[in-house]
């Protein structure tokens, strides 16, 4: 029985079991876009169901109103058909759960509107485009192909629903936040939440690792820094001496990929910290119409564009340029990390030790280059839920074993060195309160999330206008959305 298993079957008369795994899918159904829409597209998914059945949906008719939103019946299938692109199991979910959680979805949209959630429309076309470029990447390109899929007549009608639906999905996510984001446990309670789990009954975590690594960077020349540096200048004297376009030059020379099909365009606000500090610091101190000096940030160098100020808001414009790589500086960074590697296996240093000599990874450096999980916060790695690049690299791993020579990228760096070993491990085990609370204590945040979710559903529900038509009436749906 799996975490989240135990979570669910605990809250099971709370909230729909199922209908509760998907929210995090159907809140914001592109957030995954390059996975959405495989080699070939997918056709409409038909689910059984002993209460609704598809074969009786003629008419793209209105499934339900909920406040200002209308659902038709064909949402709900193409909703099915992106769950199964993603690759959800859908196995023994009904419609009716799946009509429930898109209706749930629909609140929370309406009721962020109501509450006046503010959705930076600049934000969600750009990450409308990102999507678009990540579905025609798994589609090579076959934009009617999309269009046929989404049963639209050109390119603008489909950017115009993903806009819609990205809007939808983050009043939604940014509802469920508020609703959820203030909610703390104490330790007293999380002792209660787990002494109140009978004991045949409490989940069994699966095999645990705890990892270290030694990161060796290339080092990037002077001669390379001042080639970028000069670069920019270069662009920079252009523009406000020739009247070329910051725009052009953003989607010629750019290497941030995210900003690059906008521009380089970020909007910046004063109270809601957004990108690196250097990059803040620079555009506050900007006049609007102002092109800065190039600066380095751990990306690499910019340029930024102050095109608008807009009270807190900053419309900036920027172009990110990376210095290049010697082989030279490549190879020295190679050599270093076999040399360090060679000196743990023969015993001339610990793993520990030459992580805090050698290594270039800050955030493992001092702890002798042990990993912490992204998503706990402590040193334990499941190994059901490990990263797949991350399992690849140490499945074959024995304990105290040090890994060969890997190279490796990652957002900052384009190519580095690494090696890993396991420092420890712990098998299957069933839950103990002292050895796992960081784990419990999360069971017992969702648990007491969901009680608040469940209450202020309740509420919402019978405060809005709510009308289900057609055969989603005779769904036993666990929220009152039939009002009786």
């Amino acid at each position: 029985m799996i975490l989240q298993t135990m979570l669910l079957n605990k809250i099971n008369s709370k909230l729909t079991i199922k209908a509760a795994l998907l929210v995090g899918f159907m809140s914001f159904n592109f957030s995954n876009a390059q996975e959405i829409i495989e080699d070939e597209l997918p056709a409409v998914v038909k689910t059984k169901d002993t209460v609704v059945n598809t074969s009786r949906i003629k008419a793209d008719g209105v499934a339900a109103v909920v406040g200002d939103f209308i659902i038709l019946e064909s949402d709900l299938d193409r909703e099915i058909a992106q769950l199964e692109a993603q690759g959800a199991d859908l196995k023994g979910i009904t419609r009716c759960e799946l009509f429930g959680s898109l209706l749930e979805s629909k609140l929370y949209a309406h009721q962020a509107i109501q509450d006046s959630v503010i959705v930076n429309e600049l934000y969600i076309k750009s990450r409308t485009e990102q999507q678009i470029q990540g579905i025609l990447a798994q589609t090579k390109g076959d934009m009617q192909g999309l269009l046929d899929f989404y049963k639209k007549d050109s390119e603008q009608a489909l950017r115009d629903e993903m806009d819609e639906i990205n809007k939808n999905g983050y009043l939604a996510q940014e509802m469920r936040t508020k609703v959820t984001g203030d909610i703390e446990v104490t330790p007293e309670e999380v002792r209660t939440f787990f002494n109140d789990i009978p004991k045949d009954e409490r989940p069994i975590f699966g095999t645990e690792l705890k990892l270290a690594q030694i990161v060796i960077i290339p080092e990037v020349t002077e001669e390379s820094k001042q080639a970028v540096i000069d670069k920019l200048k270069g662009f920079k004297k252009d523009i406000e001496e020739n009247g070329s376009s910051f725009t052009t030059k953003v989607l010629f020379y750019t290497e941030d990929t995210a900003s690059k099909s906008t521009g380089g365009k970020y909007t910046l606000n004063r109270n809601q910290p957004r990108m690196v500090k250097e990059f803040r610091d620079v555009a506050f101190s900007m006049q609007e119409g102002e092109i800065s000096e190039p600066f380095e940030t751990d990306f690499g160098y910019h340029i930024i564009y102050l095109e608008k100020i807009r009270g807190q808001e900053y419309d900036v414009r920027h172009i990110l340029i990376r210095p290049e790589l010697t082989q030279e500086a490549i190879q020295e960074a190679k050599d270093q990390i076999d040399e360090v590697r060679t000196k743990i296996v023969d015993g001339t240093l610990t793993f520990a030790e030459a992580a805090r000599e050698f290594s270039d990874e800050k955030e493992t450096k001092y702890e002798g280059g042990q990993m912490t999980n992204p998503v706990t916060q402590d040193f334990n790695f499941e190994l059901t839920r490990m990263e797949p690049e991350l399992y690849a690299q140490i499945q074959n791993l024995k304990d105290g074993e040090v890994s060969e020579v890997l190279q490796d990228e990652d957002r900052v760096n384009r190519i580095k060195f690494k090696i890993l070993t396991v420092t420890d491990r712990i098998d299957d085990h069933e839950a103990d309160f002292a050895k796992d609370y960081l784990k419990i204590k999360e069971l017992a945040l969702q648990d007491k999330q969901v009680d608040a979710i469940a209450k202020w559903q309740k509420k919402t529900i019978a405060d809005t206008y709510i009308k289900v038509n057609g055969v989603y009436k005779d769904c036993d749906f666990q929220s009152n959305w039939l009002k009786k």
